[in-house]
């Protein structure tokens, strides 16, 4: 892929509402894609906080890199309106197959659950459940897409499985679980 040059940041032709999609087109800011594309791109600045702030050990730092990068080509292949994505960035297959890898291996070392799990624990845990929770927004949006890439629904799926199993893992067998009714009165 060739290189990206951003000269200038600020463009004004956003200023009536309107942006422009991958294939120079102009709609609303608030149109399905747009809305799609600006929450892959809220889900990558919420892995960020992540890396940054969590103390992530090396393994978790090199996968939500990738992940972010993975994200980024998301966004350019959600930006295509349908008819102009042929020779375009897409999500592939083998990116999600990758991430069906990773939910494998770090599953495997996780203890069954016995119940629904509540976000929190460490810091590492409760940065990847927000991860995961803006990834099903995600999921969601991309749906509403017109003729949206199957593999980039499939992607955000098992992204947010993977997000799942993290920060379960990153809690160390420590984690909070849901105790039905518990704060109920009579319950406590």
């Amino acid at each position: 892929m060739g290189r990206i040059n951003l000269t200038r940041i600020y463009t004004r032709v956003g200023d009536d509402g309107n942006t422009h999609l991958g294939d120079m087109s102009r709609v609303p800011k608030t149109d399905p894609r747009i809305e799609a594309y600006g929450t892959v791109d809220e889900l990558n600045a919420q892995v960020g906080a992540a890396v940054a702030l969590a103390q992530l050990p090396e393994s978790y730092r090199a996968i939500l890199e990738q992940i972010q990068n993975d994200l980024f080509d998301l966004g350019a292949d959600l930006c295509l309106p349908p008819g102009s994505r042929e020779g375009k960035l897409a999500v592939q297959p083998e990116q999600t197959e990758r991430l069906e890898q990773l939910c494998d291996e770090f599953n495997e070392r996780l203890e069954p659950l016995t119940s629904f799990v509540l976000p929190g624990g460490s810091q590492a845990s409760s940065l990847l459940h927000l991860c995961r929770t803006v990834c099903r927004r995600a999921e969601r949006r991309a749906l509403a897409v017109e003729e949206v890439n199957p593999e980039a629904l499939r992607y955000l799926n098992r992204l947010s499985d993977l997000f799942f199993i993290l920060a379960r893992a990153a809690n160390s067998g420590q984690e909070v679980t849901w105790s039905p009714g518990g704060s109920q009165a009579g319950e406590a």
